[in-house]
């Protein structure tokens, strides 16, 4: 009879305490884009919010708002600055210049970011270097997903892999 009501005790327990120890996943995904009529990369970036403000306060020493209603002007150009020296675009082994364009948030967590390269021809390997977040966090992923030419295809960047080069 002791068995019968000590096992369901340890079991319930063990889904009690188990239930506290969440595990938060730190993830970006990117989504590059060749539009050929436009001559353009187009590049979507979602973030999420508490993460990204994390990660530019241990690289400026500056505690920032980007994506709340406190967000100031300069929370923006440090968001820009951030973004330009962790995502980089190379095209047939050239660096090209990512504009930033505009960014919304996405159900109060998830910071949409709109960039583009301009005047890019038909090319032969795009190199994408991503590590967004990766200096803040070891345990963050960037999954960045690339259409050109017809083909799409999925890169993971970690702090492990933060450079893929694609030939077409």
């Amino acid at each position: 009879m002791k068995k019968i009501l000590i096992y369901p005790l340890i079991g319930i327990l063990f889904l009690s305490l188990s239930s506290f120890a969440f595990h938060k996943f730190y993830v970006g995904v990117f989504q590059v884009e060749y539009a050929a009529e436009k001559k353009m990369i187009q590049i979507t970036s979602r973030i999420f919010v508490d993460d990204l403000n994390n990660a530019l306060e241990k690289k400026y020493h500056k505690k920032t708002f980007v994506g709340t209603e406190k967000e100031t002007p300069a929370d923006l150009d440090l968001l820009k600055k951030y973004l330009a020296e962790n995502f980089t675009i190379k095209i047939n082994g050239q660096s090209k210049p990512i504009t930033f364009l505009s960014k919304e948030v996405e159900s109060d967590d998830v910071l949409i970011c709109y960039s583009r390269i301009k005047d890019i021809d038909k090319f032969k390997s795009i190199e994408i270097s991503n590590t967004l977040l990766v200096d803040w966090s070891s345990e963050q992923q960037n999954i960045t997903h690339i259409s050109a030419f017809g083909t799409k295809r999925s890169v993971l960047f970690t702090e492990s892999s933060r450079k893929e080069l694609l030939k077409y």
